[in-house]
């Protein structure tokens, strides 16, 4: 990959990483956020699906769900395979379906298959169905999940990638150094389909989905945990919608053998084919970031900061707390660290992208996001 560039497509980086240690302690996740419009109304909804994969070597005949009692008595590892899948809004909520990984085919090389039953995840599908009774959802607080019905049938076109290059890209025997890793194979892509939620149906069409899909994976998350993300960009200097743009946010502290970093971010900002990157791994970019988030009575807010040698970045987004949950995974280990992650996907705020010249700062573009993906949590909140 060219050391300055980042919309680098890798399908490699895209197939399933669980080897080696991770294989017995280890998390491996596709996950996919877009913008569908109600079949009867119009309305815009957002959506997201994620498949999510657990410790396939302690695979069980059946599920092992680490927050059942039992299991965390005995402190027995999850391990499944997780179809998760919902959406945001006032009606935001997440539905949650488990499989053995000993009933679960997959391609683990390039281009990665997973398909369990009638669920299917690739670089180019998603389908499945997902089903949780209110009575479910209260009997079985170990699935960490709401009740519902959602069902989807998608095509998906990865357009622009985020190619983060540090440490997955090093030879396998580093693979496993740093505690998460993430690449962003389609930070800008295009989904096409229909989506039946809770009985009422939406169509996904390719120019007016706004969507994402990115991977993470490895053997612990990060605290805090910070994501920013949208290609639904305003210019505000021409009051043209930018069609060639997207900008991505992700990361917080990082660890590396186990030694967590000082707050740090990955960064990049895809404006009209002009690669913005404030990637701290690159050490002769000189990133400095500064970010904080806060929360009012009925909003959250994040503020971001980085620069480079080239360029800095200034982001602010808001999101209500109405229109957004707090989202559930469990560890590898089995410990449920993060229970105050903030996610979303109504997020809207302002982006302003300056070139240094000399000692000066000259504003390329402010830029006004709306449809913006957005997660903020600390473990102990």
């Amino acid at each position: 990959m060219a050391i300055d560039r980042f919309n680098v497509h890798n399908k490699r980086r895209n197939a399933c990483m669980l080897h080696g240690p991770f294989a017995h302690q280890g998390y491996d996740w596709w996950w996919h956020s877009f913008t569908a419009q109600d079949a009867l109304t119009g309305e815009d909804k957002p959506f997201f699906i994620e498949f999510f994969i657990c410790n396939p070597a302690l695979a069980e005949d059946e599920p092992v769900l680490g927050q059942l009692p039992k299991n965390k008595k005995e402190e027995r590892r999850p391990s499944y395979l997780m179809v998760k899948a919902g959406t945001w809004g006032e009606d935001a909520c997440q539905l949650h379906r488990f499989f053995s990984l000993k009933n679960v085919k997959m391609h683990k090389s390039a281009p990665y298959k997973i398909a369990a039953d009638d669920c299917l995840a690739s670089e180019s599908r998603l389908k499945g169905h997902i089903s949780i009774s209110e009575d479910a959802a209260k009997a079985h607080p170990e699935w960490m999940c709401d009740a519902g019905e959602i069902s989807f049938d998608l095509v998906i076109d990865k357009q622009i990638a985020f190619n983060v290059g540090y440490g997955a890209s090093k030879p396998l025997r580093d693979a496993e150094a740093f505690a998460m890793y993430w690449h962003a194979e389609g930070m800008k892509s295009a989904y096409g389909g229909t989506v039946t939620f809770n009985g009422r149906q939406y169509i996904v069409t390719p120019e007016k989905s706004y969507g994402y899909a990115d991977k993470n994976w490895g053997r612990d998350f990060t605290s805090p945990w910070v994501w920013l993300s949208s290609n639904c960009l305003v210019s505000k200097k021409t009051g043209k919608q930018l069609e060639n743009s997207v900008f991505d946010i992700g990361g917080g502290r990082p660890k590396i053998y186990f030694v967590p970093l000082d707050r740090r971010l990955l960064g990049v900002f895809y404006y009209e084919g002009k690669e913005y990157d404030f990637n701290f791994s690159k050490l002769h970019l000189k990133v400095k970031t500064e970010f904080s988030f806060d929360e009012t009575e009925n909003e959250v807010i994040w503020h971001v900061r980085q620069e480079n040698i080239k360029a800095v970045m200034e982001t602010e987004i808001h999101c209500l707390k109405k229109d957004m949950l707090f989202i559930n995974y469990e560890s590898p280990d089995g410990k449920k660290n993060h229970n105050h992650l903030w996610n979303g996907g109504n997020g809207w705020g302002t982006i302003k992208l300056y070139d240094k010249k000399g000692q000066d700062l000259v504003l390329v573009d402010e830029v006004e996001a709306t449809h913006v993906g957005c997660e903020y949590g600390e473990y102990g909140e």
